[in-house]
């Protein structure tokens, strides 16, 4: 019998604890719920206690937020996963950074998908790490640097060094204006969508997103893009139109 996952529960609400608690006691079987605190400071004492897996932390609350969580500590053995109501901007701010969150009011499906992950989460990568770049990105009005699974763990890429992304069958291949990459296993659909809301990652072809910023060269009688880096791309024909009247926009907001 596998050794259940530990869980302790911060949030300021004494209901919402409750209805936690009891979702989990009914649907999550691996998780031991050893506490509950409404506050951070207590929650800081009762992790020292109970030294738990994993944190359920409600964001707003009273003194001290849950952002502010780990600044109480110098190293970091557990996991959280933040209770929220935030928007759909900040969510994907939450996604790119590579930290698990449940939307208010919580759903069993979502809740059984966080504990999912959970179990297969990579713990080379601080919390320290995802948090920085998780308040990176709510600083902002566009995501500002995203978290990218690796062979052993994950590595934090600012998104206005990306040149391209390149489909390599189940893999993506991740250049860098500097001139690198690396092959990552996820698909190109994994990159549109965790950038869907950043104005200058672009798909113009099924096998490739670029940086709108980084085009050196756009040729409209060939459909070819030249980025800064020399590397041409292909403008897919039925992504010609669109991907033109996006240049217009682009270039009025400017």
């Amino acid at each position: 019998m596998e050794q259940k996952i530990k869980a302790l529960i911060i949030d300021d609400e004494e209901r919402a604890r409750r209805v936690l608690t009891n979702m989990i006691n009914e649907f999550c079987p691996d998780i031991e719920i050893v506490g509950d605190c409404e506050n951070v400071p207590q929650g800081v004492l009762e992790i020292n206690r109970k030294k738990p897996d994993v944190v359920f932390l409600d964001i707003e609350m009273p003194d001290y937020s849950g952002f502010e969580l780990l600044e109480f500590f110098r190293d970091v053995d557990f996991e959280i996963i933040f209770v929220t109501a935030y928007s759909k901007y900040a969510i994907q701010a939450f996604e790119v950074s590579a930290i698990d969150y449940i939307l208010k009011p919580i759903q069993i499906n979502q809740l059984e998908k966080a504990i999912s992950k959970l179990k297969n989460k990579l713990h080379l990568a601080t919390m320290f790490d995802r948090l920085q770049t998780l308040k990176d990105n709510l600083k902002s009005d566009k995501i500002q640097k995203i978290a990218i699974p690796v062979s052993d763990g994950l590595i934090f890429v600012k998104v206005d060094e990306i040149s391209h992304i390149d489909a390599d069958g189940s893999y993506s291949k991740i250049w860098f204006t500097a001139g690198s990459n690396i092959l990552v296993c996820k698909k190109l659909k994994y990159f549109e969508e965790l950038l869907d809301t950043t104005d200058y990652i672009y798909r113009v072809h099924r096998s490739h997103l670029i940086n709108i910023q980084y085009i050196n060269k756009y040729s409209r009688h060939e459909s070819m893009i030249t980025l800064d880096n020399n590397q041409i791309i292909k403008v897919a024909r039925d992504k010609k139109v669109e991907f033109e009247e996006k240049l217009k926009s682009l270039h009025g907001k400017k």
